[in-house]
């Protein structure tokens, strides 16, 4: 079974994580192929807005990682596996198409790091989003910390991200996280009717205010993507996060000691 669904009838695209029974988290293979569709859709004049959703379940995705998933991987693995999603989610950010994230689902931890690296975010009237990071004596490797401030603000960006608590969907939509919510099974089909309302516009245009737009945001992204880069290569090797993962793992409050 194809971990990524790949629907591309120009001029809009549908990208749709498949892996149902692991909640859609990403395994390897799938952000492999997820690199891939984001260079291909790059070089694709014909297509003009993509959608990112997931198969129907609880989850739109669970991440990248969890506890259970990197506690079977090297540090050198769980580095060079952030390293990689955070190239990917850039590069999927500086598509030159308009991306609309369908979240038909939960999202937490590296899922929310996909949602913040799309143009527009529409979300199921039930879904739950969280940054859970801090609980295992992490934080968001793949661009939280970078995205979240320049959207909700940098109080509120701290706040969400260093207590790790849930956001429901009325919540998000207040701090604008999202801009539209709708019910669950409703979701992907509002996403690619907004999709296709954007295709039908000239894409010189639409083009064009992205870049603009993305202009407007870049200062400041790079020093704040390569400290990223920098402290979270040197947390992996720290106590805290081998006390977090042991933790969550033997379902008990972890004691942490910033070492």
């Amino acid at each position: 079974m194809d971990e990524i669904l790949f629907e591309n009838t120009p001029p809009v695209a549908v990208v749709t994580i498949n892996r149902p029974d692991e909640n859609n988290l990403l395994s390897p293979d799938s952000l492999n192929r997820l690199g891939e569709i984001v260079d291909e859709l790059n070089k694709d004049d014909t297509i003009h807005a993509v959608v990112i959703t997931g198969t129907v379940g609880k989850f739109f995705s669970a991440g990248l990682l969890n506890p259970d998933t990197r506690s079977a991987m090297t540090k050198e693995a769980v580095v060079s596996y952030v390293m990689k999603a955070n190239r990917i989610l850039d590069a999927l950010e500086a598509l030159p198409q308009i991306v609309i994230c369908a979240i038909n689902g939960d999202f937490i931890a590296g899922a929310v790091e996909i949602a913040l690296a799309c143009d527009i975010r529409l979300v199921a009237d039930d879904a739950i989003m969280m940054c859970p990071e801090v609980k295992w004596g992490g934080f968001p490797g793949a661009g939280g910390p970078v995205r979240l401030p320049a959207i909700v603000g940098r109080g509120r960006a701290l706040e969400i991200i260093a207590t790790g608590r849930p956001v429901d969907a009325t919540e998000m939509a207040q701090l604008g996280i999202v801009e539209a919510i709708h019910p669950r099974d409703k979701v992907l089909a509002e996403a690619v009717a907004l999709a296709h309302r954007i295709a039908e516009n000239g894409p010189r245009a639409t083009r064009g205010a992205k870049r603009i737009v993305n202009a407007r945001l870049a200062p400041g992204f790079a020093a704040a993507r390569t400290l990223s880069d920098t402290l979270r290569s040197e947390l992996e090797w720290s106590s805290d996060v081998d006390e977090g993962i042991a933790a969550a793992k033997e379902g008990r409050k972890p004691d942490f000691t910033q070492s």
